[in-house]
């Protein structure tokens, strides 16, 4: 190499850069959170792998459709952390996982029962798709959210034995959770949305509001996942109420993407205290 070249920077490998333009790190969250709902559903290990596999393949739908319908936003925001915008991934590729995904989201869902398949398809992975069509550019940004994550628990039950809905108590504290989500995943963008003409509910209420919103609801999806289920919560589910006022701190007042990661702490504990409670 002579003095005046300059070495190429490489890229992350391409299964990483599909992950990351899949939205990896939230849509494994949900998928965990899917996977350990089963476990507490007591469905059998098939059933249980069939359910978290249709959620996980649906998410990744969700992620390389928002980046593919973002494309042109990333790139004017030169946004180096969106492999389709740096030019590391292309196109196709992920336009070619986005149609596999789908299609094994379709079978995979079919497989638990048409009831959980629906739920599954429209509520759960239509409503991902519906936000980033044009819901987020609204004041209804929080709607698909709420839809999704309060649906997510009745994926599990209709595929179950019992094909039930989910208790309301379960289906409010995923709306809260899946709320309060959004709210906290939005503030690190609000500059660059605006700027883009995007304004969902965040961004018309300010950030200060949205931050302390969303402490509000993941409080109330945490004390509905202790006090919803029937029977008095034992004692150590009440002292788990405490590591989540401790995760609140950083959702009022810690920047970048630390609160989103805080809320989903929030989630996965939640669901963690329903499974140790089932």
């Amino acid at each position: 190499m002579t003095a005046g070249e300059v070495r190429a920077r490489p890229g992350p490998p391409p299964a990483l850069a599909l992950l990351a333009a899949a939205h990896g790190g939230p849509a494994l969250a949900v998928t965990a959170i899917a996977g350990l709902l089963a476990l507490r559903g007591a469905l059998p290990p098939p059933d249980a792998a069939t359910v978290t596999a249709a959620v996980l393949a649906g998410q990744l739908t969700i992620g390389w459709g928002n980046d593919l319908r973002d494309l042109p936003r990333d790139r004017a925001a030169g946004r180096a952390d969106k492999p389709l915008a740096t030019g590391e991934l292309p196109v196709g590729t992920v336009a070619c996982a986005l149609a596999a995904a789908a299609l094994a989201c379709l079978v995979l869902s079919a497989l638990t029962g048409w009831r959980g398949a629906l739920a599954n398809v429209l509520l759960v992975t239509g409503a991902g798709h519906a936000y980033n069509l044009g819901l987020k550019a609204t004041r209804w940004s929080w709607a698909p959210y709420a839809c999704a994550f309060g649906a997510l628990p009745s994926v599990v039950t209709l595929a179950g034995p019992g094909t039930a809905w989910a208790p309301a108590w379960a289906t409010g504290a995923g709306a809260a959770l899946g709320v309060g989500a959004h709210l906290l995943n939005t503030l690190p963008d609000l500059a660059d949305d605006e700027r883009a003409g995007v304004r969902g509910l965040p961004h018309r209420i300010g950030e200060r509001p949205s931050r302390a919103l969303a402490a509000v609801l993941l409080a109330a999806a945490s004390l509905l996942a202790v006090l919803g289920p029937a029977g008095s919560p034992p004692a150590w589910a009440l002292a788990a109420l405490v590591p989540v006022a401790v995760l609140t701190v950083p959702v009022l007042t810690a920047r970048g993407r630390t609160p989103f990661r805080a809320a989903v702490a929030v989630a996965l504990l939640d669901v963690v205290l329903l499974v140790a409670a089932g």
